[in-house]
């Protein structure tokens, strides 16, 4: 068959393949027009998840009924005055979308221009346009899409469910409406409100948070950091979570390079650089991140759904996302998303005690939860405890206060009024596991062993950095077996371990010799130590440098060198833990992520109580 130039029509329907790829796609590419229009609301409605029908009204500056017809022809945009792909200041520019849409779905478009008497309509059907006409509207455009790949059957049958398209839909206006506080967005499903998110007042950090709140949740607005680094042609901006507000995926991780929304590997694999001291293997932070870069200097060229960018430094941004994120974390050392707000997550309100009620038997505490992860271990355990021992009968009280390894009259004595720092003085340790500390305004509740297991990490870190971490020479080496693998990838580490004060020797064909520990473990496991390192060892596999593999190493072996849940402590060492924890670095969490103590505000207790 000799070469031939295609059908226009079917150039239109290859194309579709890249730009349209479902609903969620089609809303992507109408919003931004929208945006790039100037509009300050954006409706969109959804039938059957848009596969049925899609509408897009803004209030932008319109189009004519000449701009109508260029519209829907391929390569035909607004958006490069200069004809200069190196100088792009707009969300679309390829002047594909439209005639895309109108290839594989039945399409519509009203708009009507400010300084126009009435406004103009075109419709192009798989493909064929009609000449506009005249229409009512008022100023803006809106856009239908009926029949989603009415033309492409084969397409058609790879969608979902229209509720699962609604969903990819609601993702995009909401990644969308992050980039662009100051514009409302609504989308409806029928007659359902999916989302209704209003325009942000004041400036653009406080609009910021404001519309983060709206999108990921209070939770995310009050423990988050701000962020905002510069350097040569990029600028840095947004909010990072707390190392202790995390997740299983990386979801809720929002990138935009010039108000675009882009999945980069580079920067997502920035990010979890940033946190490697601070975050478990396998939880995400949250995260909305802003890059101003000259358009010189960005490449969104790269595929036609603008998804992807390409940076003519690579480095400098990742230098700059890395040291951004971490000098806002070091700067939030001692913070952890660790206050719980007694009133709001009490359901049940306080009795109105002139009125008779039967006899109750105790309090439920199934009701109260914490900001912080419902899973979180220590918490559960408190509250465990709590529903354990409340309501017991009077007789039953000493019963309970014999799980106090520490009485409140003996710690007074131990530690003078104006030492006592942020964390308050130490009263009690509940069940060997728990510190009960109050200061002025809260009551505050420490695991131990996660506290104590961030202030070697980091006095493990600060002896590494100074390449001197002192160790301890074992009176009696110890000899681990291991298997084979296990073994060899100890060795193969040997010499990064050893800068940690690990000294470990090959002996015989299925053992180590280790024999030196790290003087800050004191007394541990050492067999239990080496094979939790070669277990973890094998998981980090190769992808990590040689600094994150001695701070994982740090981590293991921190984990291994703390305080043991369990241990009954005097009042001296719960002081004086309470104090290194004030004066440690990121010590609001444990080396996975966990929060190392929880807050109760005396004003929320009181609430309780209806004081």
């Amino acid at each position: 068959m000799p070469i031939r130039i295609l059908p226009n029509n079917l150039v239109n329907q290859i194309a579709a393949g890249e730009v349209v790829e479902r609903p969620a796609s089609v809303i992507k590419e109408l919003v931004e027009n929208a945006i790039d229009a100037g509009a300050t609301s954006i409706e969109v409605r959804l039938v059957d998840g848009g596969k049925s029908l899609m509408t897009v009204t803004d209030n932008g500056k319109g189009m004519s009924a000449d701009e109508l017809v260029l519209a829907v022809e391929r390569h035909a945009t607004s958006k490069l005055p200069d004809d200069n792909l190196f100088n792009i200041n707009f969300l679309g520019f390829r002047g594909e979308a439209l005639p895309s849409i109108a290839s594989v779905a039945r399409l519509t478009i009203i708009s009507r221009t400010k300084d126009s008497d009435s406004g103009w309509k075109i419709e192009v059907n798989g493909g064929e346009k009609s000449a506009p006409v005249p229409a009512a509207h008022n100023q803006g455009t809106r856009i239908e899409v009926r029949d989603l790949f009415y033309a492409t059957p084969a397409r058609l049958k790879f969608l979902k469910t229209g509720s699962a398209e609604t969903t990819q839909c609601v993702d995009i206006m909401q990644r969308i409406a992050l980039a662009n506080p100051g514009i409302a967005f609504y989308l409806y499903e029928g007659d359902k409100k999916k989302l209704a998110l209003p325009a942000c007042n004041g400036d653009l950090f406080d609009a910021r948070l404001e519309r983060l709140g709206a999108v990921m949740g209070r939770e995310f607005s009050d423990n988050s950091i701000l962020i905002d680094a510069e350097r040569d042609s990029v600028r840095i901006s947004g909010y990072v979570s707390l190392p202790t507000l995390n997740k299983a995926n990386s979801l809720s991780q929002f990138l935009f390079v010039n108000n675009r929304p882009v999945r980069d590997k580079l920067l997502l694999g920035a990010i979890r650089g940033a946190y490697q001291d601070v975050l478990a293997g396998g939880r995400y932070p949250l995260c909305a991140l802003f890059f101003d870069v000259d358009p010189r200097y960005v490449d969104v060229n790269v595929h036609p759904a603008k998804a992807e960018v390409r940076f003519y430094d690579n480095a400098l941004v990742r230098g700059l996302l890395v040291s951004a994120i971490r000098n806002g974390l070091n700067a939030q050392a001692n913070r952890a998303n660790n206050a719980i707000n007694l009133e709001e997550l009490v359901h049940d309100n306080i009795p109105d005690f002139s009125q008779p009620q039967a006899p109750q038997t105790g309090f439920s505490w199934e009701g109260l939860k914490t900001h912080t992860s419902p899973s979180t271990p220590q918490v559960s355990r408190i509250y465990q405890s709590l529903n354990q021992g409340y309501g017991r009968r009077q007789a039953e009280l000493p019963e309970l206060e014999r799980k106090f390894s520490v009485r409140v009259e003996e710690v007074e004595d131990t530690v003078q009024r104006s030492d006592v720092g942020p964390l308050g003085l130490a009263k009690a340790q509940f069940h060997d596991t728990y510190i009960i500390a109050q200061n002025e305004d809260s009551l505050i509740i420490v695991d131990q062993h996660a506290a104590h297991e961030r202030i070697v990490m980091e006095k493990l870190k600060a002896g590494l950095a100074q390449g001197n971490v002192a160790s301890q020479i074992l009176l009696i080496p110890e000899i681990v077996d291991l298997p084979a693998p296990e073994k060899e990838r100890i060795l193969a580490a040997a010499p990064e371990l050893e800068k940690l004060g690990l000294a470990v020797e090959e002996f015989g064909t299925t053992a180590v010799i280790v024999r030196e520990t790290p003087a800050l473990l004191g007394e541990c496991d050492v067999k239990k130590l080496m094979t939790d390192l070669a277990e973890e060892m094998a998981e980090w596999g190769t992808g990590f440098e040689l600094t994150e593999k001695l701070h994982l190493v740090c981590a293991t072996i921190a984990c291994h060198g703390s305080v043991r849940a369990g241990r009954r402590l005097n009042a001296e060492e719960m002081n004086r833990l309470l104090r290194d924890m004030e004066k440690t670095p990121h010590s609001g969490q444990c080396n996975h992520g966990r929060p190392t103590y929880v807050e109760l505000k005396i004003s929320d207790i009181a609430k309780l109580f209806d004081r």
